[in-house]
Formats: structure tokens, sequence, C-alpha cells
């Protein structure tokens, strides 16, 4: 049965979405030109890499499980695809005219849980378009974290931590979409008011997790000793030796013009940096 087989392809969710109804699951094959994106469709791209894999295994194999979809009600005879919307993409790459589909009669929340249930089964979303669409299952239909959490069977903290990313400046949510930061790196600079320069540097660094929740809590450290009448000009160059370096750095000047200037280090690569051009220039 394409039902049963349904259920076991996309898991617990889509079975839970189907209930225990006795609603009939058409199937049927219509004409490729026939389909149209859905507009709730969390995952915005696809890698030509992974796009090409999937049309060269169509073109040999077909279609091998359907596209679910729904009638398109802006267009008569039209359809809205639900989940599959790679494999649409693939069909067309491989030249073929019509796909098999199983047309659903669901309203627009069902057809955004279907798209979200599939995409995090498969792992097809990178974190930011899964928080995303879970931002809008709780912005425009009225989900909580709880109920979030008991529809895509993840825990709370796992939900919160998802949705907490969204509040990153987009500079840094664009460089975990491209693969740059990781979801784990990313969420070490929540609520940092210089986490697109942390991220840089993060970034270039190729620090791990471990090593970016060591500067993250270097920074928040140094911020709570920041003294508030602290000289202007010495915040500049302490910003600016953190920015060349890519260290924690902490300049303690007295009113006698003397004082004391301290890096702080990751790693004994940095030491050895240090180190080296300290020898080298003195």
């Amino acid at each position: 049965m394409i039902e049963n087989r349904l259920k076991k392809g996309l898991g617990r969710g889509l079975s839970s979405l189907l209930g225990d109804t006795t609603k009939k699951v058409e199937t049927n094959k219509v004409s490729i030109n026939d389909l149209t994106r859905n507009k709730f469709q969390p995952r915005k791209n696809f890698t030509k890499e992974n796009l090409d894999e999937l049309t060269n295994s169509i073109r040999e194999q077909g279609i091998i499980q359907p596209i679910v979809v729904r009638p398109n009600k802006s267009e008569e005879g039209k359809f809205e695809i639900i989940a599959g919307e790679r494999r649409w993409l693939a069909s067309q790459n491989a030249g073929l005219h019509e796909v098999p589909v199983v047309v659903l009669d669901v309203d627009d929340i069902k057809s955004l849980e279907f798209a979200i249930i599939e995409n995090v089964q498969r792992q097809d979303l990178n974190p930011i378009e899964e928080a995303r669409g879970y931002q809008k299952l709780v912005d425009d239909f009225n989900y909580n974290q709880e109920k979030l959490s008991q529809f895509i069977g993840k825990s709370r903290s796992y939900i919160a931590n998802s949705l907490r990313l969204l509040s990153l400046p987009n500079e840094v949510l664009k460089m975990v979409e491209i693969g740059e930061l990781s979801a784990g790196h990313a969420r070490t600079l929540v609520g940092l008011n210089n986490s697109i320069e942390l991220a840089k540097q993060i970034s270039k660094k190729k620090l791990s997790v471990r090593q970016s929740e060591i500067l993250v809590r270097q920074f928040r450290n140094k911020k709570l000793k920041l003294i508030p009448r602290k000289d202007a000009n010495i915040l500049d160059l302490q910003k600016d030796l953190e920015s060349k370096t890519g260290l924690s750095v902490a300049i303690n000047h007295k009113k006698n013009n003397s004082g004391t200037i301290s890096f702080e280090y990751l790693d004994l690569d940095q030491l050895d940096k240090i180190i080296e051009v300290i020898k080298k220039n003195y």
C-alpha cells in the first residue's frame, strides 16, 4: 500500500499527520508542468552536486518514491508540492514529462508540517532553514516549543537552541547556511554584540566548538572586567590588536603612563606565534 510506504519513508511525523483517519490516499501520474513549488517549503538551498546525483539516479531508475502534492487552489488542474521538491527539480533535469504523485487534500499548516518533517528526518535542511521552519510554525500556526518537541520528536532544549540561532545577525546566519560555521559554533555567539567579528575569527582560524566557547568566554569575562571610564583611545587600540591577532587583549594603562598589556591564547600554536613575533621585532 502506498500509504504504508509513505508512513515508513517519512517516519512517525507524517504518520501522526495522517493520524488514524480512513482518508483515501490517491496516487496518480501527472504532467511535470502541472506541479508548482510549495510556498511553505523551508528548504531554500539545493546543492548542484546532490541534485546532479539524484538526476542521474532518476534518469536510470525513475522516481522510486512519489512526490506528495495537494490541489493548487489558485490554478485549477495544477498541484502544489508538499514534499519532494528536490525530486521534482531532478526529474525536470532528467527530461521526464510525467511524475508519480500522492494527492492529499490538506490545509496550509499540514502542508508546512509535511515539508518540515520530510526535510528534518532526511537531514536535508541546514540549521537555519530548520530553525526558520520551526519559527514559522510558532508565528503563523500558534505552535509552542512543547508542541514542536512532540511533533518533531526532538527535545525541548533542541528546539529552543534551534530557535535561538535566529537572534544572530544575518551575516552570521549566512555563514551557517553556506557551511562556514556549524550550528554549534553559532550557538556560542548568541547574545554577543560582536558576534560577527568573532564568527569571522572562528571561521578564519578553523576553531573547534570547544575552542570557540573558550574564545567567547574570554570576551565575556573581559567585558565584565572593563572599567567604564577606560580611555577611548586605549579601547580602540585594544580592539585593533584583537582584530589583528584574533586573541583576547587587555591593556591596563595607568595615569603615570605605565601599565601592562596581556594576550590570552587558546593553544600552543598561538603562544608560539606571539613569541615568534616578539623575538623577531625586539
